[in-house]
C-alpha cells in the first residue's frame, strides 16, 4: 500500500464511520478508533504483508507536524463557538473547573499513575497532565447527541475547550521539568514559560483577531480569500507563538477564535461553517492515522493494571467536579451531569504521542543520563495506555451519558417540536392543531395582532423577528427541532429557511410554495435558496387563506380498518391537504411536496379539506376551531 492509497483509505473510511455513527446514534469516535486500530492488520491480511507498519508509510517526523497543526484548527474552530453570552452567571464556575477541577485531575491521576502503574514519578506527572484534556472533538459531539439544558451545556462546551490548551501547557511545563532536571532551574523555566505562553495566548491571539476584523471591516479582503485567509493566519500563528513558548500556539489559536466570536463588527459566520467542514474531516483523519500506530501488542502490555487506572480515571472527575462548584448555584443534578462527561479525544492521543518520541529522542541524545533511558523505555506506555483512556472514556461516557441526562433530567425533551415564522389565522389554526396533540410550538411573528391573538389561543409566542439575532442565538428552542416558514412573504421565507438549516439541518427546514404571479420564474427566489416545499407545491400562504376564506377547516381524522386513507380521499377528495401525520407512537411527520403519503390504520391526518354535511362526516373527525 503507498502513501497516496493509504490516505485515501483514512479519509474515505473516517467520513464512513461519521456517516454510520449517525445512522446509528453512537459516539463517532468509537468507530474512528475501531476503524485505525483495524486498518493496518486487515491490509496486513489483503496483502500478506504482516510486518507493515505505520512508520513505514508515513513517517513520524512529518505526521506529528500534521497532526499539532490540525489541532490548531479544531481548537480554533472550537473557540468561534464560545459566546460570552452563554456565560451569565456561570463565567466563575467554568474558571473554577478549568483551574481547580483540572489541578485535581491532574494530581489525582498522577498519584494513580505512580501508585498504580508503577511509573517513575516523572513520567505519571506528565501521563496526569495529558489526560487533563477533553476538547471539542469528544464533548461537542456528545453534547448535540444528549441535547442538554442551555446552561448546563454552555458550562460543558467552554470546558471542554478551555480545557485543550490549558493542559497542553500543563503538559510541556512537566516535559521541560523532565528534561531539565534541577530543582532550581525546573522553578525558574516553569515561571517563566507560563508567562511566555499567557503572553503569546492572550496577546499575539487578540492582536491577530483586532487586525483581521479591521481588514474585513475595511473589505480589504476580498469574500472568496476570507476563509482561506484566517486559515493562514490560524497556521501562521500558531508557529509563530510556539517559536515564542513552546507548545504556546494552542491557547493563541483558541483566544484568537473567541475574539472573532464575540466581536460585534463584522460577520464570520461563513468562516465558522467552512471551519466546520474542515473540522470533521480533520478529526475524521487524524483519529485514524493516530489509531493506526497503535500495535495490539502494546494494548495488551498495559494489562490488568490499566483497566484499574481507566476505574481510577472516571472516579476522579466526580471530585474534581464537586469540589470546584462548591458554594456555585448549579443544582446537584447539573453536577452530577458534569462529573459523568471527561472524555479524553485527539488532543490527548496527539500530545502522548510526540512526548513519547520526544523522551525518546532524549535517551538516544549525546549525554543522556541512565535514568532518563528508564524513563524513555517507560514511556512506551504512554501512546497505549492514552489510547487505552480515550477508548474507555469514550465507551463509557458515550453509551451512558444520554440515559442518565434523561434520569437526571437535564436533556431538552425530544425534538419533535416545531418553530413557525409567521402567526397569522391559518398558521394560529395549524399550530393549535399540533398544541393539542401535546407537540411543543413556538410562533414566531412581528405583527402585534397576531401575536396577542395567539397568546390568547393558548399558543406560546415570541415577538421577534425571525431573522433577528435573538431568535437564532438566544431564545430557548426547549423540544423545537424543526422549522416551518409560513409567512405571506416568499423572500422572507426563504431567507428564514437558509438561517435555519444550519440549527436544524436540511430535511427539518419547511417553507410554503411561492406564490404563482404574472413574471413566473423571473419574480420567484431561486430554487437552490428554498427549503422543502410544505403540504404541496402549489400551497401557498395565499392559497391556504383563500381556502380558509371559502369555509375550508382544518380537521383531525384517526384511520382504522373501518376508515382507511382510501376511504379519506373518496370522502374529501383531491382538494384535501394532509398537513402532518401522527404516527401510533406520537411522533409527527410533516407533508412535503416531495413526500409520499401512505397514511395507515392507527394513525391521525390532520387535514385541510372542505367542510362536509353532518351526515357525510367521519365519526372519527374533529374540526380545529
Amino acid at each position: 500500500m503507498d502513501v497516496l492509497s493509504y490516505f485515501a483509505c483514512v479519509i474515505t473510511l473516517g467520513i464512513a464511520a461519521q456517516w454510520l455513527a449517525w445512522r446509528l446514534h453512537l459516539p463517532a469516535i468509537l468507530l474512528l478508533l475501531i476503524c485505525g486500530f483495524f486498518l493496518l492488520p486487515l491490509y496486513g491480511i489483503l496483502t500478506g504483508d504482516r510486518d507493515v507498519s505505520a512508520d513505514t508509510l508515513i513517517d513520524a517526523n512529518v505526521l506529528f507536524p500534521i497532526v499539532s497543526l490540525s489541532v490548531a484548527i479544531i481548537l480554533f474552530e472550537g473557540g468561534l463557538t464560545l459566546r460570552f453570552n452563554e456565560l451569565q452567571g456561570t463565567g466563575p464556575i467554568v474558571t473554577r473547573l478549568v483551574t481547580i477541577g483540572l489541578l485535581i485531575t491532574w494530581l489525582f491521576s498522577t498519584w494513580c499513575a505512580w501508585s498504580l502503574l508503577n511509573m517513575q514519578l516523572q513520567l505519571a506527572a506528565l501521563l496526569g497532565a495529558i489526560l487533563t484534556v477533553s476538547g471539542p472533538t469528544v464533548v461537542g459531539p456528545l453534547l448535540r447527541y444528549v441535547r442538554p439544558e442551555a446552561r448546563v451545556g454552555s458550562l460543558a462546551k467552554w470546558e471542554g475547550i478551555i480545557n485543550d490548551p490549558l493542559g497542553v501547557v500543563l503538559a510541556v511545563l512537566v516535559f521541560e521539568a523532565i528534561r531539565i532536571g534541577g530543582l532550581e532551574e525546573v522553578a525558574l523555566a516553569t515561571g517563566f514559560g507560563l508567562v511566555k505562553t499567557a503572553m503569546a495566548g492572550l496577546l499575539i491571539g487578540g492582536l491577530a483577531a483586532l487586525a483581521l476584523v479591521q481588514l474585513l471591516k475595511r473589505y480589504l479582503i476580498p469574500d472568496y480569500l476570507q476563509s482561506a485567509m484566517i486559515l493562514a493566519v490560524v497556521i501562521g500563528l500558531f508557529a509563530l507563538s510556539n517559536a515564542i513558548q513552546n507548545e504556546s500556539g494552542l491557547l493563541t489559536v483558541t483566544v484568537m477564535g473567541i475574539a472573532l466570536a464575540n466581536q460585534k463588527t463584522v460577520t464570520v459566520k461563513h468562516v465558522i461553517e467552512f471551519k466546520e467542514n474542515l473540522r470533521v474531516l480533520l478529526i475524521s483523519t487524524l483519529f485514524i492515522l493516530l489509531a493506526s500506530r497503535v500495535q495490539w501488542s502494546e494494548l495488551k502490555q498495559v494489562g490488568w493494571q490499566g483497566i484499574v487506572f481507566l476505574m481510577a480515571l472516571l472516579l476522579i472527575r466526580p471530585v474534581a467536579v464537586f469540589a470546584s462548584t462548591v458554594g456555585s448555584d448549579l443544582k446537584l443534578r447539573e453536577r452530577a451531569f458534569l462529573a459523568w462527561l471527561h472524555p479524553r479525544g485527539i488532543v490527548a492521543a496527539a500530545v502522548a504521542s510526540l512526548f513519547a518520541l520526544e523522551l525518546e529522542h532524549l535517551a538516544h541524545s549525546e549525554g543522556a543520563t541512565e535514568s532518563m533511558s528508564e524513563l524513555a523505555v517507560q514511556a512506551e506506555a504512554l501512546v497505549p495506555l492514552t489510547f487505552l483512556v480515550i477508548v474507555g472514556t469514550v465507551a463509557v461516557y458515550g453509551l451512558t451519558i444520554s440515559p442518565l441526562a434523561r434520569w437526571l433530567k437535564v436533556s431538552q425533551p425530544n425534538r419533535g417540536g416545531i418553530l413557525f415564522a409567521g402567526a397569522e389565522e391559518i398558521v394560529r389554526t395549524i399550530a393549535k392543531s399540533l398544541h393539542d396533540e401535546n407537540l411543543p410550538v413556538l410562533l414566531v411573528d412581528t405583527n402585534q395582532c397576531n401575536i396577542a391573538r395567539a397568546r390568547m389561543e393558548g399558543l406560546p409566542t415570541c415577538y421577534a423577528s425571525v431573522l433577528s439575532e435573538y431568535v437564532q442565538e438566544e431564545m430557548e428552542l426547549n423540544g423545537i427541532g424543526r422549522f416551518l416558514a409560513m409567512t405571506p412573504n416568499d423572500e422572507i421565507n426563504s431567507l428564514a429557511a437558509l438561517e435555519f438549516v444550519d440549527v436544524f439541518g436540511r430535511s427539518d427546514v419547511y417553507q410554503l410554495a411561492p406564490e404563482v404571479v404574472g413574471l413566473g420564474k423571473h419574480s420567484q427566489v431561486s430554487q437552490h435558496l428554498r427549503a422543502r416545499l410544505l403540504f404541496g407545491g402549489d400551497v401557498s400562504s395565499s392559497y391556504l387563506r383563500l381556502r380558509m376564506a371559502n369555509g375550508a377547516v382544518i380537521k383531525k381524522t384517526r384511520l382504522g380498518d373501518e376508515f382507511a386513507y382510501d376511504h379519506f380521499r373518496e370522502l374529501y377528495g383531491a382538494s384535501a391537504v394532509v398537513m402532518f401525520v401522527i404516527l401510533k407512537s406520537g411522533e409527527i411527520e410533516v407533508c412535503t411536496a416531495d413526500s409520499v403519503l401512505d397514511p395507515q390504520p392507527g394513525q391521525t391526518l390532520i387535514s385541510l379539506v372542505n367542510p362536509k354535511p353532518e351526515s357525510q362526516e367521519a365519526g372519527n373527525d374533529s374540526t380545529i376551531p
